[in-house]
């Protein structure tokens, strides 16, 4: 299993209502794409308190990285993409993006 981990400084003008359109496009996402095991997300609650503006975040799930490699290429994920990116603080400097394989995976999708 992959765990797709993104990290987004939303601009101060994103709006929540914004912010849980996005991630609404996210979900609806699931359906679409095979491999998708589950999908996660919303805005820190962390006591730590140490986000540094990374404040909204999402996790999706895959079976493989073959799925998640299918994901990358769907057309709705690349317009989803380009409207985190639109709405975060300094474009894609606002977003992380971690994959970290669970359960024996091993490797990298490019």
């Amino acid at each position: 299993m992959i765990r797709h981990i993104v990290l987004i400084r939303f601009r101060a003008t994103t709006s929540a209502a914004d912010i849980a359109a996005l991630f609404a496009e996210l979900v609806a996402i699931a359906g679409k794409v095979p491999g998708i095991l589950s999908i996660h997300s919303g805005k820190s609650e962390s006591p730590e308190k140490i986000e540094r503006g990374y404040l909204h975040g999402f996790t999706v799930d895959f079976t493989d990285w073959a799925a998640l490699a299918a994901y990358q290429d769907h057309p709705d994920h690349r317009r989803l993409g380009a409207a985190l990116v639109a709405a975060a603080e300094g474009g894609l400097d606002g977003i992380l993006v971690f994959d970290l394989p669970l359960a024996g995976e091993a490797g990298g999708a490019g």
